[in-house]
């Protein structure tokens, strides 16, 4: 793999993506994929893709140093990987497959053939269990610039017990929804957003979240994004 363009193919491939479909999935057209392929990755595009992909930018770019930063993680090698009876994702020992899903009729459903490729040992580090990780996308602008619309996102389905501070993806009336949570008095669940002026702080009681079928699907624990447009 002599140029980024090379190295960019390789991890489409690597993710079963088709050239068409990160096109399609990043708001290029394909014949800008294929540029990128002959030409090799623009500068500009570099920190974003790397970041989508989790390898280094010198890396891409250059084909020099480690490829992913799960290198300079700190694992403990004396506790095992937890086990889950979730079969959703698929590894090949450094590298797992999380795939994306979506909201159909109010549950998430797989969307076959699409992935968020990621290092195994970062989720180790983090305690996520490979059969509880999915991927979405972001649904709304709510918590911009922090996490733009439409990133992709990568859930554990496992954590759902709130951590004041900490962003989470939910269904409120089988709509999906990705908040900041914290917890108020008398159990009340706080809903925040990153664009404060735009979307006001929500609060739920209990019985307002069992009515209105408000439900923690899993703690959002690495997003990525590409910029809808060139500068100038």
């Amino acid at each position: 793999m002599k140029t980024s363009g090379d190295r960019l193919k390789a991890l489409l491939h690597e993710c079963g993506l088709t050239p068409s479909d990160f096109a399609a999935q990043r708001r290029v057209t394909p014949q800008h994929v294929n540029n990128w392929f002959r030409r090799g990755i623009p500068l500009t595009r570099l920190d974003e893709i790397a970041d989508l992909f989790c390898v280094h930018r010198r890396w891409l770019r250059c084909g020099e140093g480690p490829k992913h930063p799960s290198s300079i993680l700190r694992v403990d090698a004396s506790q095992p990987e937890p086990v889950s009876t979730r079969s959703l994702s698929k590894h090949d020992g450094r590298q797992l497959q999380v795939p994306f899903h979506e909201v159909r009729e109010g549950r998430l459903a797989p969307l076959d053939g699409h992935c968020l490729r990621l290092p195994t040992q970062a989720l180790k580090a983090l305690g996520v269990a490979p059969g509880n990780a999915i991927s979405l996308a972001m649904p709304a602008s709510n918590m911009s610039p922090w996490i733009p619309r439409e990133a992709i996102l990568a859930i554990d389905l496992s954590q759902t017990r709130v951590f004041d501070g900490e962003t989470y993806a939910l269904l409120h009336n089988g709509i999906l929804r990705v908040h900041s949570l914290s917890r108020g008095h008398n159990d009340t669940l706080c809903l925040h957003s990153n664009d404060r002026h735009n979307y006001p702080v929500e609060r739920f009681t209990r019985a307002q979240r069992h009515d209105q079928r408000l439900e923690i699907l899993g703690w959002v624990f690495h997003w990525s994004h590409y910029r809808h447009r060139r500068p100038g």
